[in-house]
């Protein structure tokens, strides 16, 4: 019995879409070549009579539980990702069997909305997200948004104020921290380049790629941290592990593409065109 292929994890939430959430992340993980497993925490859907709202329908504890035990007791994996939890024993039970079966590899993607939202699904579980999984963490990767809320903090707008609330995660027991959106500040939109920030106990650097004008990036978040769990997987250090998923979601958004007209992935295929970038 073949038992070689490395073997990641995604507790996260469904889809129906297909371009974020676990799916985003299985699609990443098979690029990398890695054995994908799910534990699906919501299902969220998209209303195409209703402009596309989104409504989240959380799968109940028995079922979470029996999809970890699968996961962590049956099989067993190199390293977990956390994304959409959605509930406070959703929190718990990740929590739980991460701890209990010592995976060390683990990123905690903290989302907190739907593309698209502008307030936090479940502001309650910030304080739940924090203090259980943020400390068991290798490394979190908040968008802005999300790096505001559990710093207690305003969004940050500059990159100045992304490596200040980066610190102060820090402080509050994160291992290392990857802030995502920089495509997003003024000055991103200048230099032609996405900037983010990655920051540790020896400091903070800001990593550039080129900055693809599109708007099709639902998932972007998803894929880009599914991706720093498989690069962890696969024995990368934390930080380079980082710079390889920032080069992976920008070689997918230069083929983002739409759905409808409401919304589009990237394409985490698009890599295969420049394999150089992952050495292959």
């Amino acid at each position: 019995m073949n038992t070689d292929m490395i073997k990641v994890a995604t507790i996260a939430g469904s889809d129906a879409s297909g371009g974020a959430g676990l799916e985003a992340d299985l699609k990443t993980f098979a690029e990398y070549g890695l054995y994908g497993m799910t534990a699906i925490t919501v299902i969220a859907t998209m209303n195409p009579n209703n402009n596309w709202s989104h409504d989240v329908f959380p799968i109940n504890e028995e079922a979470l539980k029996a999809q970890l035990e699968t996961i962590f007791k049956g099989i067993g994996p190199v390293a977990v990702k956390t994304g959409m939890l959605g509930t406070e024993y959703a929190v718990k039970l990740a929590g739980e069997y991460i701890s209990k079966y010592y995976v060390e590899n683990y990123v905690l993607d903290p989302v907190m909305v739907c593309k698209g939202a502008g307030e936090a699904l479940h502001p309650e579980l910030n304080t739940a997200v924090e203090k259980i999984l943020l400390p068991l963490a290798k490394i979190i990767t908040p968008n802005l948004f999300e790096a505001g809320q559990l710093a207690g903090t305003k969004e940050p707008t500059t990159i100045e104020e992304m490596k200040e609330v980066a610190q102060i995660l820090l402080q509050k027991g994160a291992k290392s921290v990857y802030m995502k959106g920089g495509n997003k500040l003024s000055e991103a939109s200048k230099s032609y380049l996405a900037k983010d920030v990655y920051c540790d106990n020896t400091g903070c650097i800001v990593l550039e790629e080129p900055l693809y004008q599109t708007n099709w990036t639902h998932g972007a978040g998803c894929t880009t941290a599914a991706a720093i769990t498989a690069g962890l997987a696969q024995g990368l250090s934390t930080y380079d592990a980082v710079v390889l998923a920032k080069r992976f979601i920008s070689q997918s958004l230069s083929g983002s593409f739409p759905l409808n007209k409401w919304v589009g992935p990237g394409n985490p295929t698009t890599w295969r065109k420049d394999k150089a970038i992952f050495g292959k």
